[in-house]
């Protein structure tokens, strides 16, 4: 059964996979997982936690993966408060680009970050 999500999969390309696998987990408070790309590429992966069915994604280290702040922006699910893991980034050496702002009483707040690899992440909530 095809998923009915317009997001299935993403990738955050990364320069040092260790170095990015400390930032996303003290920002997310949460445990990557790090493995070899299963294709046998020579591809280096630390996939993020998911519920059975959820939209989920990694870090990924590759020759041809560059990271970068201009382009396509992923909004990462910032939880209840996304001042919450806003304030991990900054404290992890994230630069914030855009404070956490109100979008409307519906559809909650954004804020956005440059990473420790140089991407610009998004944050959502609905507080």
């Amino acid at each position: 059964m095809m998923p009915t999500n317009v997001a299935v999969w993403f990738e955050i390309p990364v320069s040092d996979l260790a170095r990015a696998i400390g930032f996303y987990e003290t920002v997310f408070a949460v445990t990557l997982n790090q493995s070899a790309c299963p294709s046998g590429l020579p591809i280096r992966l630390a996939l993020f936690p998911a519920d059975t069915g959820a939209v989920t994604g990694c870090l990924i280290e590759h020759e041809d993966g560059k990271p970068g702040g201009t382009g396509t922006v992923l909004y990462l699910n910032g939880g209840a408060d996304l001042a919450e893991p806003l304030a991990r980034a900054e404290a992890a050496g994230a630069r914030i680009v855009v404070p956490k702002t109100p979008i409307s009483p519906e559809l909650g707040c954004f804020a956005q970050f440059i990473d420790s690899e140089g991407n610009r992440i998004g944050l959502h909530s609905l507080n």
